[in-house]
């Protein structure tokens, strides 16, 4: 691989140009249509032309930009449908974002029969994945680990790979993933495609770049949150004042869906303790966390049964979560990009979202250089204003109910929603995210019927079996 300089274009199309505008199929045009893609992101509208020319790419963007779309159309238009090995590989830092981009990646490649799409992840068993890549698949999508682990056992190949993907690039690095990348990277063959994305560009994503790809075009979206879409509020705080201000933020601003970083795992466990003596459904999620339990967290929070998930910034990268209505920055990052990082997760798209950041006097010159950052003052606020809005504790809208049975026993979320609807006569509104897992399916209902729902599914049958089923 080449280790000439990178090249940066001179400007960044503007967002909104449309998709028609892309050398693609009417089908595919069409497909994007039906998902509500009519307009290209500005990531999508920097890195599409290039990289379905066939050029190498590095996109330093944000989580939640649109650069699924931006890698996955270029990988699914150099696939050949007809052959059945292994041409396009994406690794990904988690398995849930994994998971999210194989879903995504499917949605986007329903223009054209056939393709399929395989997940390799841990915290899965490996014999249904080396069984499935035994009967072929065109697009693998996995964390670093199990994709070396199918490598070095003989179960996939990668001799045909047209494309390579390294989704979130610095995170996969901070995880210790560095030397199991070059590793998988020896089995891809030199003439491929090679497209790199990551929300920072340190000097580790520099050197993977320069060792593994070539002369790659350089895309730099460094996009400011709007001071309209995403309200910022400073609040002065002690120690001992930082961890009892967000409980009271919560009950003044009533947000529906929080996501509260602190730079500490013990700083995690410290806050969920407080806000659940305080009747908030709050959750942890940190390094410690077993899959399983991760995954339980992650589920509960994105089906509206939790009101916060509290969270480091290394358990946090890749979660893509919709409609996060506020962030609250416990500890304020002394990166000013990791706050820009933070702060992104909500206010996304159309919507409107709050960042609160608590800051002692010690954390004052990692907030100035926030403000040099943003290139304005941060907005303070006395902790006096911060009064209850109700004397009812925030509570979350849904409960989650998991039932302990999933693809394997064939279950798909329509089974699960007739059970409810047509069986237990509950509306389709008190019925909210159904997700349909390897051996478990986790439900979203409305907490007032959740008591009902739970006996009805216990009592009845779900694909017309008994499950069993419980309250998380």
């Amino acid at each position: 691989m080449s280790d000439a300089p990178l090249r940066t274009p001179a400007a960044t199309p503007a967002a909104g140009l449309s998709f028609a505008s892309l050398p693609l199929p009417q089908a595919v045009l069409d497909n994007l249509v039906r998902m509500g893609f009519e307009r290209m992101t500005p990531v999508q509208a920097a890195t599409l032309p290039a990289a379905l020319s066939g050029r190498d790419l590095i996109a330093q963007a944000r989580t939640g930009s649109g650069k699924t779309a931006a890698f996955g159309l270029p990988l699914l238009q150099r696939l050949d449908p007809r052959r059945t090995d292994v041409q396009a590989l994406v690794l990904c830092p988690t398995r849930e974002l994994a998971d999210q981009v194989a879903q995504d990646l499917r949605q986007l490649a329903r223009a054209e029969a056939n393709l399929k799409v395989l997940l390799l992840t841990g915290g899965a068993p490996l014999r249904p994945q080396a069984e499935s890549l035994a009967h072929g698949a065109h697009v693998v999508v996995g964390t670093p680990g199990r994709v070396l682990d199918h490598l070095s056992r003989g179960h996939l190949s990668l001799a045909g790979l047209a494309t390579l993907v390294l989704d979130e690039a610095d995170r996969m690095l901070e995880m210790g993933f560095a030397e199991d990348i070059a590793q998988v990277l020896t089995h891809c063959p030199a003439r491929r495609q090679t497209l790199l994305f990551s929300a920072t560009y340190p000097d580790g994503v520099k050197a993977l770049a320069g060792r593994f790809m070539r002369e790659p075009l350089q895309v730099t979206l460094t996009e400011r949150p709007s001071a309209t879409q995403i309200r910022q509020r400073f609040y002065e705080v002690t120690d001992a004042q930082r961890l009892h201000t967000v409980g009271r933020l919560l009950d003044h601003f009533r947000p529906a869906s929080t996501l509260a970083f602190c730079n500490t795992k013990r700083q995690c466990r410290d806050l969920v303790a407080v806000l659940q003596a305080e009747g908030i459904v709050a959750l942890e999620l940190h390094g410690d966390l077993e899959q399983r339990e991760r995954d339980q967290v992650l589920v509960r929070f994105a089906n509206g049964s939790a009101s916060v998930l509290v969270a480091t910034d290394i358990a946090a990268r890749g979660l893509d979560i919709e409609a996060l209505a506020a962030v609250v920055n416990v500890d304020i990052s002394p990166d000013p990009d990791v706050h820009l990082h933070r702060i992104g997760r909500t206010g996304r798209g159309d919507a409107e979202g709050w960042a609160f950041s608590l800051a002692s006097l010690d954390e004052m010159g990692a907030v100035g250089r926030i403000d040099e950052r943003l290139g304005r003052a941060s907005d303070w606020h006395p902790l006096d204003e911060l009064t209850p809005a109700s004397n009812e504790p925030l509570c979350p809208p849904m409960a989650t109910l998991q039932i302990l049975g999933g693809r394997k026993e064939k279950i798909r979320p329509g089974d699960v929603l007739g059970a409810l609807t047509k069986d237990l006569g509950l509306p389709s509104a008190q019925v909210g995210r159904i997700v349909v897992n390897e051996f478990s399916t986790y439900v979203a209902v409305a907490r007032e019927v959740a008591p009902r729902a739970l006996a009805g599914l216990n009592a009845g049958r779900v694909k017309g079996r008994s499950v069993k089923v419980r309250r998380l």
